[in-house]
């Protein structure tokens, strides 16, 4: 592993087929009963494929989602904090131990092929407190675990490449390019709002103390009104550009549809950038959070709860509120600023929407100003729902 942190489980799993293996999958697809992915279930499929979800080597049965919702771990003992599922849509006589379903995207595309192993029913309510700590339906992780209903189907599977995402960097290439590099602690951040002061605050002081920075916002499914990932993309590269050292610095994308299950999402968000060969994971306030349904420091607690990098095999960086204070004249925390909240400029991705929907400027202590020009422009009258 070249000095760096092991995949979860140990081995970096891919199950993606290629070359003849995959047209004579495709060919033999044509011939199976199908299931319709969601959006979220061809991003996990994918996912899965790559090994970025190592150990898993397909969608949860019931023995694993059960341990992952009781316990958040699988069922022999390895943690994992997120139940990876897939809803039952196909005929019912198409669901039986053994049999083969291929699995189409929204547009028909089949994408890979499951081999059914357990066909069950889940307590919705149940994984709702557990794993998003809310039945409320109002919560959107909440609301689309309703929507997909209570059978699941369990089971290995063999996956097709999907449409080319130029951003991309699958575990085994991240890994490797670490490994170039020289790196062998590497933090990650994961994001999914343009990265603003406080964020490049929280990194850079990360950076202080490993040898590189994986930037790894997340681009599958989000709430209608997060900034879209192709605005977002370029507001990554501007920063980067201007900001970071080049040399210590790598961008890639995470193809994870977003769940919003604030402390739960937060330790999984740093088990899977461990498949990608970080050693570190920045874990802030409100990680992962939506609404008032998580306290701010719920995420960094249940890290420690779980048994922190002795268990979950990456250290996590914590930090409490940030913000640019007038009187220090700079970026600080609550840790470090001895000043009140009437000099303190708190910074967040809710906020930058706020600001850029009422047509406002965006402060420099806020957002370096490229990153305020590029939100300004995608957020003109022109473009508004462009993606």
């Amino acid at each position: 592993m070249n000095g760096l942190v092991t995949p979860l489980g140990g081995v970096l799993l891919d199950r993606r087929v290629r070359g003849e293996e995959a047209e004579e999958l495709r060919s033999r697809a044509a011939g199976l009963a199908s299931l319709r992915l969601s959006d979220a279930e061809a991003a996990d499929l994918a996912l899965l494929g790559s090994g970025a979800y190592s150990p898993l080597t397909g969608f949860l049965d019931r023995a694993d989602h059960d341990a992952v919702v009781d316990r958040a771990e699988l069922a022999d003992g390895t943690p994992w904090t997120l139940p990876i599922t897939l809803h039952a849509n196909a005929p019912g006589t198409a669901l039986r131990e053994g049999a083969d379903l291929a699995l189409r995207d929204a547009v028909g595309r089949v994408r890979g092929v499951l081999t059914v192993a357990d066909v069950f029913e889940r307590d919705l309510e149940r994984e709702a407190g557990a794993v998003y700590r809310t039945t409320d339906d109002a919560h959107p992780g909440v609301r689309a675990l309703r929507a997909g209903g209570a059978t699941a189907i369990g089971g290995a599977v063999r996956v097709l490449d999907g449409p080319p995402d130029e951003h991309a960097l699958d575990p085994a290439r991240t890994r490797e390019i670490f490994a170039e590099r020289g790196w062998s602690t590497v933090v990650a951040f994961q994001t999914r709002n343009p990265v603003h002061r406080a964020h490049e605050y929280l990194t850079k002081v990360a950076l202080e103390q490993v040898d590189g920075l994986l930037l790894h916002p997340l681009v599958g499914v989000t709430k209608d009104d997060d900034i879209p990932a192709a605005v977002r993309m370029r507001c990554y590269r501007a920063l980067l550009d201007g900001y970071y050292p080049r040399d210590r610095v790598l961008l890639s994308t995470f193809g994870a549809a977003m769940r919003y299950a604030g402390p739960r999402e937060a330790v999984f968000h740093g088990l899977v950038r461990r498949n990608y060969g970080c050693s570190h994971f920045i874990i802030g306030r409100d990680a992962a959070g939506v609404g008032s349904y998580y306290g701010t420091y719920d995420a960094q607690r249940l890290y420690h709860e779980l048994g922190g990098a002795r268990r979950l095999g990456f250290t996590a960086f914590t930090f409490e509120h940030t913000f640019h204070c007038t009187a220090c004249e700079g970026m600080a925390s609550t840790r470090t600023c001895p000043h009140g909240p009437e000099q303190r400029l708190l910074l967040s991705g809710t906020r930058v929407r706020e600001l850029l929907a009422a047509g406002a400027d965006l402060p420099h202590e806020f957002t370096r100003p490229e990153v305020a020009e590029i939100l300004r422009a995608a957020s003109a009258p022109a473009q508004v729902g462009a993606r």
